[in-house]
């Protein structure tokens, strides 16, 4: 589930690296330093380092240790190259962020200045990573690219279940089938239940239906053969 941007401030003793859930397999795949970070509508903060790894996009301050920021890539919904002078002064990698609340609850950016810099970070829906040298923007976005691929949006118990709506052999003996056929018939039923699914009610009519009928002929077939061994 998506969970937006959120401070980060984990570092290693010595290095000053950021701390990696290794129990996990989270691996770094890509360091960058003189990057500065837009925001949203907020002002520019830099310099610092840009750690992208096999799970997150870490930012951390070279200036102020105690200040960084992380989005996990399962919160990137984009990211593209922007070079637009009219969209943001400098070449940079301009991306979306899936804060996971409702797009009626907007993020206040109007103040000029929060009264603590880390107020609302988890509202933020733009992101821009801004290198000193832009020559490098291709290669960010290349591992941008390979990263996101690491880690695909997952699945929702809906999508897996939406064409679920076929009957199984066991259904169409006794009393499965006498139950199925209350529920196909049943005027509470809802627009989605098994029959209903899209108003796929006459394709699902008939998958039943010539489910029933083979059913029939092999009884009549069996039939026919104990006549004529009589």
């Amino acid at each position: 589930m998506a969970s937006g941007m959120r401070v980060f401030t984990e570092r290693t003793g010595n290095g000053g690296q950021p701390v990696l859930d290794a129990d996990n397999g989270e691996e770094l795949m890509h360091v960058q330093d003189a990057v500065s970070i837009v925001l949203g509508a907020r002002p520019a903060e830099g310099p610092g380092t840009l750690y992208i790894t096999s799970k997150q996009v870490i930012w951390l301050s070279d200036v102020d240790r105690s200040r960084g920021y992380a989005v996990d890539f399962i919160s990137i919904s984009l990211h593209a190259i922007s070079r637009d002078p009219e969209a943001y002064p400098f070449p940079c990698i301009y991306t979306q962020i899936d804060t996971g609340e409702d797009e009626s609850e907007d993020e206040d950016e109007e103040e000029p200045e929060a009264a603590l810099w880390s107020a609302g970070i988890s509202k933020v829906k733009e992101m821009r990573l801004v290198p000193s040298d832009p020559n490098q923007l291709e290669t960010l976005f290349e591992v941008f690219c390979e990263c996101a691929e690491l880690n695909p949006e997952p699945m929702e118990d809906e999508d897996e279940e939406r064409h679920n709506w076929i009957f199984s052999a066991d259904q169409l003996n006794g009393q499965g089938l006498e139950e199925a056929d209350f529920e196909w018939n049943s005027p509470d039923a809802s627009a989605n239940s098994i029959g209903h699914s899209n108003g796929d009610h006459d394709l699902a009519h008939n998958v039943l239906q010539l489910q029933i009928d083979d059913q029939r002929f092999e009884d009549a077939e069996e039939m026919e053969h104990e006549r004529n061994g009589a």
